[in-house]
C-alpha cells in the first residue's frame, strides 16, 4: 500500500468515526487527566496566556467607552492619541496571549495524542490472539487512529476554544452586568428566545448533514465494488441494473443535501432576524437612555461590544460542544481497549530457561479449546516428547490439532489441561518472550513487509549486522535472487511482498528463521504450494535450517515426511499413531489413507 492510499483509507476511517456514537457524558474524558498532567509546565503557560488574552479582550471594550466620552468630547488631540494608544497596546497583549495560547495548546495535543497512540499501540503488541479473534482489524485501527485524532482535536483546538470562551462568557455577562443591570436584564429575557430556535435548527442541520454525508458515501460504495469487478459486472451483463443502482443512490443523496440546504437556509435566516432584531431592541432602548442622560454614549457602546462577546461566547460553545462529546466517546473507546488484559501473562516470580537451551520439547496429556470454540477440544489428552535436535512430522487431516500444537508452544495460548515443557521447564512459568525467543517459525504463509530485503531478513534479529544477513540469505538460497533486484538487499518490497514469487518469499522467510538462530524450529510445511523447481531450492534452504535444531514440521509434502525422524498421526485432537512412514504404511490406518490421497503422485514415483 502506497503512502497515498494508507493516508486515503485513514481519511475515511476517521470521517466513519466522526459518524460514530458520542459519549453520553464528559465523564470519561477524565481518563485523559494521566497524559495531560505530564507536561505542567506546559498547561500552566497555556492557561496563563488564556486569561491574559480573555482579560485583553475584555478590557478592550473599556478602552472604547473611554474613547468615546472622553476623546471625542476633549479637544485636546493628545487625548484622543492616549487613547488610541491604549487601544494598540490592549491590541498586542490580546495577539501575543493569543498566539502564545495557541502555540502551547496546539503543541500539547500533539504530544498527548503522539502519547496516547504510543500507549495504545504498545497495549495492543501485548494482547494475546484471542483478543484479535472477536475484533476486527478495522476497529482497532479506527481507536488507534481516528479516535485518538478526535481527541487531539479536542486537547488542541476545542477545550481551547471551550475554556476560552467559557470564561469570554462569565467575564462578558458580568461586564454587561456591571454597565448596565437594566439593559442585562432585557438581554437575558430575549436570549432564550434567539438561543433555542438556533438549538433546535442545528441539530436538524447536523443531522440532515450526516444523511447527505452517508448517502454519499453509499454512492462511492458502490461505484469502488463495481468498478474494481467490472469484468464480472459486464461477464453477467449487468451494466445496466448497477447504472439504475447507482442513479437511485445519487439522487437519494442529492434528496438529503436538498433537506439540509433548505434546513440551513432556513436556520440562517431566522438567525440573523432574531439576533438583529434582539440587538436592534436593546441598542434602541439604550438610544432612548442615552438621550434623557442616564446613560452615556460610550457607555452604550461597551454595553453594545459586551453584548457581541457575550453572543459569540454562546455560539462558538454550541459549536464545539459536539466535538467534545464526541472526544469523550472517542476516550470511552480508547479506554476500553487500554483496559483489556492479555490472557497470556508473565508469571510473578518467572523462571528461565536454560542457556544454552538444547531444544527438548514434551507436551504432557495437554487438552485444549480455543477461546471462541469453548465446547470443541482441538487437542484431547496429547502427550508428546521430541528430543534435542530430533525431527518430528505432524500429519492429520485439517482440524486435527497441528497448527493448534504450535500456537501453544509458541504460548500465543495456554492449555487447559496439561502442560507443555521446554528443557524441563513449563512455559507457563517462563515470560512468553522468553519462550518464544528459543523457537524460530517459517509459516506457510509467508508475511513479509513493506520494507527492505535486508530488514525483513533482519526482523529474526534485528541487532544482525548486514554481513550476517547475507550469510543467512546464503544459507536459505536467497542470495541469488536478492543480487538480482535493483538495489540488491537495500531494494524496497511492496507490501506483503507482491513483486517476489512465492518461492522467493518461503527463501527470504527460511533466512529470517535462520538468522534467529533459534534452538526449535516450527516449520507449517513451506513448500506445499511451490513449483517443482521452486520446491528443490527451498527443500534445500531448509536442510541448512534443520541442521542441529530440533524440528517440529507440519507435514504435507512425502519428501518432508520421509526426512523425519518421527511421524506423529493426529485425529480429532488425539495421537493416532507414531512411527517412520515405512512402519505406519504398515499398519494401515490414518496415515495410509493420507498417504494414498496426500501423497500419491510422488509416493508412485
Amino acid at each position: 500500500m502506497s503512502r497515498n492510499d494508507a493516508a486515503e483509507v485513514v481519511e475515511q476511517i476517521e470521517e466513519q468515526a466522526k459518524r460514530r456514537p458520542r459519549g453520553r457524558s464528559l465523564r470519561p474524558l477524565r481518563a485523559l487527566l494521566p497524559f495531560v498532567t505530564q507536561y505542567p509546565l506546559v498547561l500552566l503557560a497555556a492557561f496563563i496566556a488564556l486569561i491574559a488574552a480573555t482579560a485583553a479582550t475584555l478590557a478592550m471594550p473599556v478602552a472604547v467607552r473611554f474613547m468615546i466620552d472622553n476623546g471625542f468630547s476633549n479637544a485636546d488631540p493628545d487625548s484622543i492619541d492616549r487613547y488610541f494608544l491604549a487601544l494598540f497596546l490592549v491590541a498586542l497583549v490580546l495577539g501575543l496571549a493569543s498566539a502564545t495560547r495557541f502555540f502551547f495548546v496546539s503543541w500539547l495535543g500533539e504530544r498527548i495524542t503522539a502519547d496516547m497512540r504510543a500507549a495504545v499501540y504498545h497495549h495492543i503488541t501485548t494482547l494475546s490472539p484471542s483478543f484479535f479473534e472477536v475484533t476486527r482489524t478495522g476497529e482497532v485501527l479506527s481507536r488507534l487512529t481516528a479516535d485518538t485524532t478526535l481527541i487531539k482535536t479536542v486537547i488542541g483546538s476545542s477545550a481551547s476554544i471551550a475554556l476560552r470562551n467559557a470564561f469570554m462568557f462569565v467575564g462578558s455577562a458580568a461586564m454587561l452586568v456591571y454597565t448596565s443591570a437594566t439593559l442585562s436584564l432585557l438581554a437575558a429575557l430575549t436570549l432564550p428566545a434567539v438561543v433555542l430556535p438556533m438549538i433546535i435548527f442545528g441539530r436538524m442541520v447536523r443531522r440532515l448533514a450526516r444523511a447527505s454525508q452517508d448517502r454519499i458515501a453509499d454512492t462511492s460504495a458502490h461505484a469502488a465494488e463495481t468498478i474494481q469487478a467490472m469484468q464480472t459486472v459486464q461477464s453477467f451483463t449487468h451494466e445496466a441494473e448497477d447504472r439504475r443502482q447507482f442513479v437511485d443512490a445519487v439522487e437519494a443523496s442529492f434528496d438529503a443535501a436538498r433537506a439540509r440546504i433548505w434546513a440551513r437556509s432556513g436556520m440562517t435566516a431566522i438567525a440573523i432576524v432574531l439576533v438583529f432584531s434582539g440587538v436592534v431592541g436593546i441598542l434602541w432602548l439604550g438610544a432612548q437612555d442615552v438621550l434623557e442622560g442616564t446613560m452615556t454614549a460610550g457607555t452604550l457602546g461597551q454595553f453594545v461590544l459586551y453584548a457581541v462577546l457575550c453572543a459569540t461566547s454562546i455560539g462558538a460553545l454550541s459549536e464545539v460542544w459536539g466535538e467534545v462529546q464526541l472526544a469523550a466517546g472517542a476516550t470511552e473507546r480508547l479506554v476500553e481497549i487500554l483496559a483489556v488484559e492479555a490472557d497470556i501473562k508473565a508469571p510473578e516470580n518467572p523462571l528461565s530457561l536454560p542457556v544454552p537451551a538444547h531444544g527438548e520439547v514434551r507436551f504432557e496429556a495437554v487438552s485444549f479449546a480455543y477461546p471462541s470454540r469453548p465446547g470443541i477440544s482441538a487437542l484431547d489428552g496429547v502427550t508428546l516428547d521430541v528430543a534435542a535436535g530430533e525431527t518430528v512430522a505432524l500429519v492429520g487431516a485439517s482440524g486435527a490439532g497441528k497448527s493448534t500444537m504450535f500456537q501453544l508452544l509458541s504460548r500465543f495460548y495456554d492449555p487447559q489441561g496439561g502442560r507443555i515443557l521446554i528443557d524441563g521447564v513449563d512455559v507457563k512459568m517462563v515470560e512468553p518472550q522468553a519462550v518464544r525467543g528459543a523457537l524460530s517459525v517459517v509459516p506457510q504463509e509467508t508475511v513479509i513487509f513493506a520494507k527492505s530485503v535486508l530488514e525483513n531478513i533482519r526482523f529474526g534479529r534485528p541487532e544482525a549486522s548486514r554481513e550476517e544477513v547475507i550469510a543467512a540469505a546464503e544459507a536459505a538460497q536467497a542470495d541469488e535472487f536478492v543480487t538480482r533486484l535493483p538495489d540488491g538487499y537495500d531494494t524496497q518490497l511492496g507490501e506483503r511482498g507482491v513483486t517476489l514469487s512465492g518461492g522467493q518469499r518461503q527463501r527470504l522467510a527460511i533466512a529470517r528463521a535462520i538468522l534467529r538462530n533459534a534452538p526449535i524450529l516450527l516449520l507449517d510445511e513451506a513448500t506445499s504450494a511451490l513449483d517443482a523447481e521452486s520446491e528443490t531450492l527451498v527443500q534445500k534452504a531448509l536442510g541448512h535450517l534443520m541442521v542441529g535444531r530440533t524440528t517440529l514440521v507440519i507435514a504435507h509434502r512425502l519428501a518432508t515426511v520421509l526426512k523425519a525422524d518421527r511421524i506423529i498421526v493426529l485425529e480429532a485432537g488425539e495421537i493416532v499413531a507414531s512411527g517412520t512412514h515405512d512402519a505406519l504404511l504398515a499398519q494401515g490406518g490414518l496415515y495410509a489413507r493420507l498417504a494414498r490421497l496426500q501423497f500419491a503422485d510422488i509416493a508412485a514415483e
